[in-house]
């Protein structure tokens, strides 16, 4: 007898994106999960975690600039204004606690690297400094990307929004050291060929966001992309062909929905312990 599916918990995690160099017409900053998370150990992936009560407090919302309750569950094609403003909020400190750069006005360098170890210490909570230091939460500055849903066959499961951030001017990207081990600054075609060389792990969502990002020439085009649709929800399906692990997605002949989520392919296979994007 099958197992119910785990209903997802609410989710954000953030491209920062700043100009690259050489060629590279710009970075996105990865984190590395600790090798003995729960969840994704040891992978590349985009700084995020799960939406907390606090992040739909009235304290905080009340602090929030650049967009209403009312146009975040437009941008995010929800019912509910507050819990999708807290979306927005939740991207902002999970960005903060986890590469240690702030969308929000009010604080200095200095503010911001005490604040972060009180938070990473357990001694004090993001509202408390939000209100303490009377910050204003740049919530408008957030581009919402994609929405990627675990598969039902997974025991632990995330409802993540994926945004697009522009990297604050001043602020230093650094790692947390507590829930990942190092942080760098790649292109999404440098981050995808490190992959490919076996360098680095890929989650399914983070390489297919990364390749989506690949096709952009400048920031403005990859927030003018993001922008130009609605955030499509991608939840793959997950099969056992012969032995070989694969997540079909929109637009696959393995997935129900047959309208592709994004141009390219539709399909990922695990195989050498990656996971390879494939047309099906």
């Amino acid at each position: 007898m099958s197992r119910p599916a785990a209903d997802p918990k609410d989710a954000a995690t953030v491209l920062v994106l700043r100009p690259g160099e050489g060629d590279d017409p710009f970075e996105i900053f990865m984190v590395r999960r600790h090798g003995k998370s729960g969840f994704m150990a040891g992978a590349h992936v985009f700084p995020g975690g799960k939406l907390d009560e606090e992040d739909g407090s009235d304290a905080i919302l009340d602090r929030c600039i650049g967009l209403t309750a009312d146009a975040a569950a437009k941008r995010l094609a929800e019912t509910d204004g507050r819990r999708a403003l807290a979306l927005h909020v939740a991207a902002i400190r999970e960005t903060f606690e986890e590469a240690g750069v702030l969308l929000a006005d009010g604080a200095d360098a200095i503010e911001l690297e005490d604040a972060r170890k009180k938070l990473h210490e357990g001694t004090f909570s993001f509202e408390r400094f939000v209100i303490e230091a009377d910050l204003q939460l740049r919530v408008g500055e957030l581009q919402p990307q994609a929405r990627w849903i675990t598969p039902e066959v997974e025991p632990r499961r995330y409802d993540t929004r994926f945004f697009l951030a522009p990297a604050p001017r001043a602020q230093t990207a650094t790692h947390d050291a507590i829930e990942t081990t190092a942080g760098e600054w790649l292109s999404p075609t440098g981050a995808i060929e490190k992959m490919n060389d076996g360098a680095i792990q890929l989650p399914p969502p983070t390489l297919r966001t990364l390749q989506v990002l690949a096709t952009s020439n400048t920031i403005n085009d990859a927030f003018a992309d993001a922008a130009s649709r609605k955030p499509p929800t991608i939840m793959p399906t997950f099969h056992d062909d012969d032995g070989t692990f694969v997540l079909a997605l929109p637009g696959d002949s393995k997935h129900p929905v047959s309208e592709r989520a994004f141009p390219g392919p539709t399909r990922l296979v695990l195989q050498d312990g990656r996971w390879w994007a494939r047309e099906g």
